[in-house]
């Protein structure tokens, strides 16, 4: 299997769609810039709809998600890690590589600063860019046998109880195989990109994105034996809810409320990848030094207080 991440990867650009965060304030300069910067270098320039109309953006047309995964080369994706999170799920389908550029606060996937973009991109687009393959997790939700929701997570799955409520009891089978019946806050099924969020704050372990398990994070367990724990990538996960009341389970930003007990999640790894392309040279160790503060030590005075 090839590694995820080519720095020898060579594309070519025809057609860039361009998408913004909906309703962000001072947007619109970053847009206009970027649609400029790529016409002048002879790339048709696509806009999202709404990106379109909140900019009123009159002279380029404005397409569905649909549409531009049928016609666009690459897509920049102007906003924080949540837009580019739904836009992701949604374009996964289409292998359509996305560049992420910087409007929220953490960063963690759209990693190309607001300021200073054009002279990366402009180097990005002369085929100094490297790629990468993210996973996503594909679920279902039975009931009585029968699918009421279906969803594509590219960061987890969360089983949780209700807020003011007790904890819930979950069944949990892997491959057919039973795990364990956990009594906790919830449980959390990431992939190794959303091991740097959620999971995370659980106490989960963080998955480099090349690697293609599945974490299972307890969120706040009654027994403190239970652990996080990775599975393989071919894992196939049946959660069963045995007690608890009000009861959700969230696919990144689609959520089912209300789950019944004897309710099922099905999940597994999606056939759907997401790729990024990032400026040459990028590194996933930077990211985690500068997200995460590994780079910052404690002053002399603050140790000696």
């Amino acid at each position: 299997m090839p590694p995820p991440t080519s720095p020898t990867t060579q594309m070519t650009f025809q057609k860039i769609a361009i998408i913004g965060k909906p309703g962000a304030i001072g947007i619109g300069e970053s847009l206009n810039q970027l649609a400029a910067f790529l016409h002048d270098a002879g790339i048709d320039v696509l806009f999202e709809a709404e990106t379109a109309r909140n900019i009123g953006h009159r002279g380029l047309p404005g397409l569905t998600v649909e549409q531009i995964g049928r016609q666009a080369d690459a897509a920049i994706v102007v906003g924080g890690d949540g837009t580019m999170l739904g836009i992701a799920r949604q374009l996964a389908p289409h292998n359509v590589p996305l560049i992420g550029i910087n409007q929220g606060r953490l960063g963690f996937m759209t990693d190309i600063p607001a300021e200073g973009m054009l002279p990366l991109l402009a180097e990005m687009l002369a085929g100094q860019v490297d790629s990468e393959q993210r996973s996503l997790l594909e679920g279902a939700v039975l009931r009585n046998g029968e699918i009421i929701f279906r969803g594509l997570a590219f960061n987890d799955v969360v089983v949780a109880r209700g807020s003011g409520s007790g904890m819930v009891e979950l069944r949990v089978t892997v491959d057919s195989h039973f795990m364990y019946n956990q009594r906790s806050d919830g449980l959390i099924v990431s992939t190794p990109t959303g091991s740097t969020a959620y999971a995370l704050s659980a106490g989960g372990p963080l998955l480099h994105p090349s690697l293609g398990g599945i974490v299972l994070v307890p969120i706040a367990p009654h027994a403190l034996s239970n652990r996080p724990i990775v599975l393989p990538e071919s894992s196939e996960i049946r959660i069963e809810v045995m007690a608890g009341r009000d009861c959700s389970v969230n696919f990144d930003m689609q959520s089912l409320a209300s789950l019944e007990h004897h309710d099922c999640i099905l999940i597994r790894r999606s056939a759907h990848s997401a790729t990024f392309l990032h400026p040459r040279g990028w590194s996933y160790y930077d990211t985690l030094r500068e997200k995460l503060h590994w780079n910052e030590y404690p002053s002399v005075e603050g140790q000696l207080k």
